[in-house]
């Protein structure tokens, strides 16, 4: 970066502008808890009666967890990759967080969308919702508004094409059965 020290632009305001990545990653050790559990999640659900999301769902047992304490929805992420090197993937573990919620609550996904083929296939692996972040952003980045509309005519192209060598006709008839499983 031409030599100039890395800016963490969204904690700026909490960080101030001189401040590096071991500022950084103190403000994170002070303010992420790692002592959290399901019974915080059930005090919130109890004192917030609006919509609870809870995201970074990895493990069918959290998942169930999630459903009993009053969950509104999950996301199945890994926070692409970054907070745990080595983390499973999203896709693999979305199929036995689908079975284990078995429809209660909204099943979104996150990580590793890149295309709109990579869609059709969450959506066949037990995601209700599939959320893209990448591949907009850097759309925005690169051609703003226009950039954002074309990825996401490209996907809606990407998907219609799966869809088609997959014989689904509309985006109810995709589901596990269109997933090869060799």
């Amino acid at each position: 970066m031409n030599g100039r020290p890395h800016s963490l632009g969204n904690l700026e305001p909490v960080l101030g502008k001189n401040t590096g990545l071991e500022d950084y990653f103190g403000w994170i050790g002070s303010n992420f808890d790692a002592s959290i559990t399901w019974h915080d999640v059930a005090w919130v659900r109890e004192n917030w009666d609006g919509p609870l999301v809870i995201k970074g769902i990895l493990e069918p047992d959290d998942a169930r967890a999630a459903v009993t304490n009053g969950v509104d929805g999950i996301v199945v992420s890994n926070h692409g990759g970054r907070q745990l090197d080595g983390v499973s993937s999203t896709a693999r573990a979305l199929p036995s967080i689908a079975d284990a919620v078995d429809g209660k609550l909204p099943v979104l996904v996150d990580g590793g969308v890149r295309s709109g083929l990579d869609v059709v296939r969450m959506l066949a692996l037990g995601a209700d919702f599939v959320l893209v972040g990448r591949a907009w952003a850097y759309a925005l980045a690169g051609r703003g508004q226009a950039g954002v509309a074309h990825v996401l005519k490209l996907f809606e192209a990407e998907m219609r094409v799966a869809m088609a060598l997959t014989g689904c006709t509309k985006i109810t008839d995709i589901g596990r059965a269109i997933i090869d499983r060799r």
